[in-house]
């Protein structure tokens, strides 16, 4: 099944690099091998080991243990976790606004010691991905940025949550979704993400800010819950630990699929169960099914650096 949230709205990749090479005042079709080789370059699997650097809110800065996990599983050798830069509820400037004796990451990026930033603004990106992306090119002119569009809090549109007049809602109110509804939310929001990540690897003038779709992955998984086909989660609600959205074991795992075949450029399909889901008691059936719909969305966003990989 491919996900049409993912593709509606999105141009084709070609269209996509010929806006790229436009902005940056290049001719198109002068260019236009250079721009397939470079493509096909960056799908080309990464089998050696990453440094990477984490920084983001707590939908995010537990990746890193994650994903030492999954590249361990996976045979690569050298896998580095830099540095976690972790600020609660956080755009991506308050990181950079760090006061400089204190702040680890520009330190490691400009002293060219980052071959991955991970990073994941609340609800919207700020120009904190820019700083960090054009600090991170001077200390390692061949850095990735990779940026994770999420799942939408509360499963509303408000940050910070201001609620409704009424009883707090509960972990509970999840399950009262519908997956049109879900969609309907998260368009906008993906939409002006991906618009934002265009336009800046224009103003860089190559593709160096990359999208992590696990807000599309939670869709798909939420959708697979709904219809029955998610091995022991009964309930959406079953995916989370309260009514912000902080996600149960299943979710982090799907977002440290997501963020491991961005990375490394791999399917994650076939990989052996991590140690979060062993440790949370999940069946082989739910990681099988992780590891798919992780790939799916990756293998589908045309800003992934991965669309029409098999």
């Amino acid at each position: 099944m491919r996900l049409q949230h993912i593709r509606l709205g999105f141009r084709s990749r070609t269209i996509a690099i010929s806006f790229l090479l436009l902005a940056a005042g290049l001719p198109v079709m002068s260019r236009a091998k250079e721009a397939d080789e470079r493509l096909a370059a960056q799908a080309t699997p990464i089998t050696h080991g990453l440094r990477v650097f984490t920084c983001g809110h707590s939908f995010h800065y537990w990746i890193p243990d994650i994903l030492s996990d999954m590249a361990k599983s996976a045979g690569i050798q050298g896998h580095e976790a830099v540095g976690v830069s972790a600020i609660g509820g956080s755009r991506v400037i308050q990181h950079w606004n760090v006061p400089d004796e204190k702040n680890k990451v520009k330190a490691a990026l400009r002293d060219g010691k980052v071959d991955v930033l991970t990073l994941s603004p609340m609800h919207q990106p700020d120009e904190g991905i820019e700083k960090f992306a054009e600090l991170g090119l001077k200390g390692n002119p061949k850095i990735r940025v990779t940026i994770q569009e999420f799942w939408i809090p509360y499963d509303s549109m408000q940050w910070p949550y201001n609620g409704e007049k009424g009883p707090k809602p509960s972990v509970k109110h999840f399950d009262t979704a519908t997956v049109a509804m879900l969609r309907e939310l998260h368009a906008p929001y993906f939409k002006a993400f991906d618009d934002y990540v265009v336009a800046l690897n224009a103003r860089l003038g190559k593709q160096v800010v990359f999208v992590v779709p696990v807000g599309q992955a939670v869709i798909a998984l939420r959708e697979k819950v709904v219809a029955g086909q998610a091995p022991g989660i009964e309930k959406q609600s079953d995916l989370f630990t309260d009514p912000l959205g902080h996600p149960q074991v299943a979710i982090q795992a799907l977002a440290g699929y997501c963020h491991f075949a961005v990375m490394y450029r791999r399917n994650p399909v076939g990989m052996p169960m991590p140690r979060v889901l062993a440790g949370g008691k999940q069946s082989e059936a739910l990681n099988q099914l992780l590891q798919s719909l992780a790939w799916e969305a990756v293998s589908h966003h045309p800003l992934s650096g991965l669309a029409g990989a098999k």
